[in-house]
């Protein structure tokens, strides 16, 4: 038997047959066909090479069969030429074809896993923030990749090998009963001594790698949260580092029995499978040199079956487990469709419009807010949890009404889970409102198109992040066409523009994993060259300075100072030192507005803010 022959049987016997008990969805297979009609001419000159090269299968041995009995054994010498000659033209034509069907493969293939991940990829991004919340970045990463794969071995591997098992499986069988039906009945009977051991191997096998996955994504997993920045620094100030080698130590020692274990299993298959094959070669042999002896059949006939015996165990294994080879290829495509069926919530109108030039007012009208539920926004395979969530958050904002002028700054306080970042959310659509409605200039923000929408405001975080690449990515993360001169404007501006200058790469540093090469200042100035480089109408500060020692928020709040003039500001304030030149100040609670007004007002007041403030002065 072939080693080719072999792993295709190997392959087979030892997928996961628990698929076999999953029903697909109504219309999978009709949207599976879809994705194939861009590939339709490909896929069909590629199955017309696999049924070429099955008949070649078949064409071998029947030639070596005609070059023993006429050319051989009478000493026809033209004879042994012209078949020797056709055999060697044969398998010429077996590796030609062979090569033309690996090209259409994969290019068929590769071109479904690109429209696969491509379209994936695309329908994730448009996902609302609450997805990523929930999400395991892992679980969702598999989709892309070992699903996708998976999915794409429909129409390669598990179609080919379907067509191409079940017509070299039909052509031998011809063949053979052709040229002796004895000893093809022998053979046939044999193949259950040939299945049952093979079986059990698979299931164990099956069983094992299932296992040896699982604990590579622990070990993955756990690798991807102690080897970053984060989580680097957390095990140095809290870990035990022993207990950390050792959990990490016993994961690694179970793969690595459990590795042993396959190697050997497999070893056992490949040597089973070899034996079970001589053994029946063995037979053909015996039974078919009796036949020989007694002139039942000739001495070119018996290399001829024993020969085509060689092919017919592999084709017969194979299709044996074809109801699972094809439901994982199936079950793959639907984990895969299981994502794009997961509609976005923030949803762009196909009437949308575009925001008028000029300044931007933005204002709340009896705005009510209450955060999706799980089964709404994401997929509990994705979450990586047993058990579905069913918690309501309830109302998070309660009737909030309120006007933002234009090229005024707004400040939002209140105590922590009052509502202020979930109002920031609303304005360029990360959520919609579950209630009442947001405007911009008069325009429902829902009525504006996304990417109109979200150029004309810039956001700065508490915890900008950083992509870990070099400065100048950063920055032209928001602006992809900016020039060197007009990214040191937006740094100057930003009071970075000196800590730049004094590295020897310049806009060319890597800021590493998450911006961690940077200080926490840094950081955060060059997150507003960043904004300022995007030249935002609406500017949205969430707790911009809230970490930073009291150096640092100075220089922050210079740079702030430039990023606000003349735009439309909102700004959450922690320290309430930060606001006191704010037009109006909104203060929050538990969702409402309690108090509106400047800093003198609210002060003079003696309400919330004024106790809020009073707290910060004693403090």
């Amino acid at each position: 038997m072939s080693q080719h022959a072999i792993w295709t049987s190997f392959r087979s016997l030892t997928s996961d047959e628990s698929v076999k008990n999953q029903r697909l969805k109504s219309g999978t297979i009709y949207r599976i066909a879809r994705y194939a009609t861009p590939y339709r001419i490909s896929l069909i000159f590629f199955l017309a090479t696999v049924m070429v090269d099955a008949v070649l299968v078949v064409t071998s041995p029947l030639l070596l069969k005609r070059l023993i009995d006429q050319g051989v054994i009478p000493s026809n010498s033209e004879v042994v030429t012209q078949m020797a000659l056709l055999v060697g033209l044969v398998a010429l034509a077996d590796a030609v074809f062979s090569l033309i069907g690996r090209w259409f493969s994969s290019r068929i293939g590769e071109g479904l896993i690109f429209d696969l991940r491509t379209e994936v990829f695309g329908h994730v991004q448009r996902q609302p923030l609450a997805f990523f919340t929930r999400t395991q970045t892992g679980s969702l990463i598999s989709r892309l990749n070992s699903d996708v794969i998976g999915a794409q071995q429909a129409f390669t591997s598990t179609l080919s090998g379907l067509l191409s098992n079940t017509l070299t499986l039909i052509l031998v069988i011809g063949a053979m009963l052709t040229l002796s039906w004895q000893i093809t009945l022998l053979s046939l009977i044999l193949l259950p001594i040939f299945l049952i051991p093979t079986k059990w191997v698979g299931r164990r096998l099956a069983n094992l790698t299932r296992e040896s996955f699982g604990l590579n994504a622990e070990m993955s997993t756990t690798m991807t949260e102690r080897f970053n920045v984060s989580g680097a620094l957390l095990v140095a100030l809290y870990g035990n580092l022993d207990s950390e080698r050792k959990a990490f130590s016993t994961r690694a020692r179970k793969v690595a029995d459990i590795g042993i274990s396959i190697a050997l299993l497999q070893r056992f298959f490949f040597v089973a499978l070899t034996s079970i094959a001589a053994i029946a070669t063995a037979l053909a042999y015996g039974v078919g040199g009796w036949l020989t002896i007694n002139k039942e059949i000739t001495l070119g006939t018996l290399l001829a079956i024993a020969t085509l015996l060689v092919r017919l165990y592999g084709p017969l294994t194979a299709l044996s487990n074809v109801r699972v080879d094809v439901m994982t290829a199936l079950v793959s495509f639907e984990r895969v469709f299981e994502v794009l069926d997961l509609q976005p919530m923030v949803k762009e109108k196909s009437d949308a419009k575009e925001l008028p030039y000029g300044d931007l007012d933005v204002s709340f009208e009896d705005v009510r807010f209450s955060y999706p539920r799980a089964e709404e926004i994401s997929l509990a395979s994705l979450e990586g949890t047993a058990k579905p969530e069913v918690v309501d958050s309830g109302e998070i904002l309660k009737g909030i009404s309120f006007l933002c002028k234009p090229g005024t700054l707004t400040a939002l306080v209140g105590l922590s889970g009052s509502g202020k970042t979930t109002i920031a959310s609303l304005i360029p659509r990360l959520y919609d409102v579950t209630a009442g409605s947001i405007k911009i200039n008069s325009l429902d923000v829902r009525n504006l198109k996304l990417a109109n929408l979200r150029s004309a405001i810039g956001v700065v975080t508490q915890d900008a992040h950083m992509f870990h690449q070099s400065i100048a990515d950063n920055l032209r993360y928001s602006k992809p066409d900016a020039t060197e001169s007009e990214m040191q404007r937006a740094c100057e501006a930003a009071a970075i523009w000196d800590f730049i200058s004094s590295l020897t790469n310049g806009f060319e540093t890597i800021v590493g994993d998450r911006g961690h090469r940077l200080s926490g200042g840094e950081k955060q100035r060059l997150a507003i060259a960043r904004l300022l480089l995007k030249e935002p109408r609406i500017v949205i500060l969430d707790e911009a300075t809230a970490h930073l020692d009291s150096e640092n928020e100075d220089l922050v709040q210079k740079a702030l100072g430039n990023a606000l003039i003349g735009r439309t500001s909102i700004v959450i304030a922690h320290r309430l030192s930060t606001i006191k030149a704010a037009d109006q100040i909104i203060v929050l609670e538990s969702g409402a507005i309690k108090e509106v007004g400047t800093h003198e007002e609210l002060v003079a007041k003696g309400g919330l803010y004024s106790d809020l403030y009073d707290r910060q002065v004693l403090g």
